[in-house]
């Protein structure tokens, strides 16, 4: 029996109690791990979003309790609420995970193939749900359809290219900002995130559309081609600022700060929205007070240069000269730690 006033839900066969009014994505994220769908319209921080990507589709193999039928289609993880007794099947329905290789197969429709030059490159979660989702091959027969990048303004550059309307972007500068200054214009294929004639962004809060875009579609101008983010070392630290929580990660190259973003949790999400300030005129160490390293996932390629987590097992071998180039191999590690 779950707890009164909450509902126990079932996702994948491990239950979790939760209050009425959760998601079931929400009710998986307590849960945690492998389990979680994928969300990249969806963000807990902005109000109304969610529902378009339609990449955290699920199966509603029990509805509730009180009426166990399955739910006849899939359902859009972020949008439908839990009820008492739903069992969900996510990564154990093999229907789900064929329904996600349709999507993503969709959302790479018109997305270019540019990884090796785009700026988002090892935290794309496009990229990652590709890997992890996509298939080798597409039905899509038909060009794609192509635009010209656009500075929008000093900062930020947009790849509508790349773009895959979430509209993140576009809830940030309504529920940020003082006036929305962009949103999406045309429909169908024609829609676009664009500015009133092509209007530059300019507001103390417009800077966190870098963060929240899960693609390379709004770049940071300031950091663009400076480095990979994988060579970059991210520091938690934080400065008395009078218009934000001052709370941010600098990303360093040796001793040079090359770029500052918002904190983000375990799902990808800032903690904190941070101004513009913060963002793009304070990049010296003297600027902030240093915390701590930021604690990276060792399955996130940005881990991959961060040497001292390099840990690799001892292995045996009965050629001399292969056990002299192991032994060599630990105690370089050793010293590196």
């Amino acid at each position: 029996m779950a707890e009164e006033g909450k509902f126990k839900v079932s996702i994948d066969g491990i239950s979790v109690e939760v209050a009425p009014g959760t998601t079931i994505l929400n009710a998986a994220r307590q849960i945690g791990g492998d389990i979680v769908p994928p969300a990249m319209c969806y963000y807990s921080k902005l109000e109304g979003s969610g529902g378009k990507c339609r990449t955290c589709l699920v199966k509603v193999s029990k509805g509730s309790e009180k009426d166990p039928r399955p739910m006849p289609k899939l359902v859009a993880s972020c949008r439908t609420t839990v009820m008492d007794g739903m069992e969900v099947e996510n990564i154990t329905s093999p229907e789900v995970l064929e329904a996600r290789k349709s999507v993503v197969e969709f959302l790479l429709i018109n997305h270019p193939l540019d990884c090796p030059v785009c700026d988002q490159a090892g935290e794309c979660k496009l990229q990652d749900l590709s890997y992890e989702h996509g298939t080798g091959h597409t039905e899509f027969e038909f060009a794609k359809r192509t635009f010209e990048r656009i500075d929008k303004g000093d900062k930020i550059q947009l790849h509508m290219n790349r773009c895959i309307l979430c509209y993140r972007c576009v809830y940030v500068a309504n529920q940020l900002t003082d006036s929305r200054e962009h949103g999406v214009i045309g429909r169908g294929i024609h829609s676009e995130i664009s500015t009133y004639i092509e209007k530059a962004l300019h507001n103390d809060f417009i800077g966190n559309v870098i963060d929240v875009c899960p693609v390379g579609a709004l770049t940071d101008r300031t950091f663009r081609f400076k480095n990979r983010v994988w060579f970059t070392k991210p520091v938690d630290a934080h400065r008395d600022c009078p218009t934000c929580s001052g709370k941010v990660t600098l990303w360093y190259k040796g001793d040079e700060v090359l770029r500052v973003t918002g904190r983000k949790d375990e799902f990808g999400e800032v903690e904190e929205f941070i101004c513009n300030t913060c963002r793009f005129d304070t990049k010296q160490t003297t600027d902030w007070t240093l915390e701590a390293p930021t604690p990276v996932d060792d399955r996130s390629v940005i881990a991959a240069n961060h040497y001292y987590q390099f840990n690799p097992p001892a292995v045996i071998h009965t050629d001399k000269k292969l056990q002299e180039a192991n032994e060599e191999q630990l105690a370089r590690t050793e010293r590196l730690k």
